[in-house]
This record gives structure tokens, sequence and C-alpha cells, in this order.
């Protein structure tokens, strides 16, 4: 199934969920997953693997992390070469001072900003797709 590459079509159907949970960045050295973590996102990197956990799972394993992070999914269906989503998602967010960290699937864009203003991240999206219409 092709992605969406229609900017205006992604913007106005990207419905915006948080997913439930706390979600922190770590790092693994030795690129292995500790046990009892299960990550939603892996990422390697030169100086060792990236995760995306929950937090309670960090905590269990003793992951060091700073950052906890709301989980926003976009639900639309987006071309992973789509011009624009990213950029007219970020400067939404930039414009309300919310930082965002993205991450894309082969179906959705993934986006993780700091718990404290989640639902608020939410409700700016909601207001650009509604713009986009």
């Amino acid at each position: 199934m092709t992605g969406e590459r229609d900017l205006r079509k992604l913007l106005h159907g990207m419905r915006p969920e948080l997913n439930p949970g706390r979600y922190v960045f770590t790092t693994v050295p030795d690129g292995e997953v500790p046990g009892g973590v299960t990550p939603v996102v892996a990422v390697t990197e030169r100086e060792g693997l990236t995760l995306v956990v929950p937090e309670a799972q960090a905590l269990e394993s003793g992951l060091a992390h700073d950052f906890v992070a709301g989980w926003i999914t976009l639900r639309v269906h987006s071309s992973l070469d789509a011009v624009g989503l990213t950029a007219a998602v970020s400067l939404a967010l930039t414009d309300a001072g919310v930082s965002c960290n993205v991450v894309a699937g082969f179906h959705h864009d993934h986006l993780f900003v700091p718990y404290a203003r989640a639902t608020e991240a939410v409700e700016l999206l909601e207001a650009l797709a509604a713009e986009s219409a």
C-alpha cells in the first residue's frame, strides 16, 4: 500500500494520537537490549544502540535517561518520500516552544515530545489539521 504524498492531505488527515504512557530515550553502548525491555524505537549509532522505551522498563533495568516524553502517532499513512510533513509539524510545535523528536515508521510518523506538554502538542496538531482542510 502506497502512502500519501500530498502535503495538504497529509496535514488534514494526520489524526494525531497520544499513546498511553511515558517514554524515555536511553543508550546501551554494547548494543544489547536488556532483558525485560521492549523498545518502541531502536537506532544504531556509532556510540551505541539508542532505545526509546517505556519509562517503567528503563527504571526497572537501571537504564540512564534524562528526557521523559509523550509519544504521538500521526495516524495518516504517509509515504516515506513525502515532502513537507515533518517541516510543517515541526514548525507548528516550534512556534509554541514544544521540542519534538521525530521517527518515521513504514506507515506512520511518530513524535516524542516533553511528557508534560504532550496533550498540548496533540491540540496544536489537531488545529494544524483543521487549518489544512
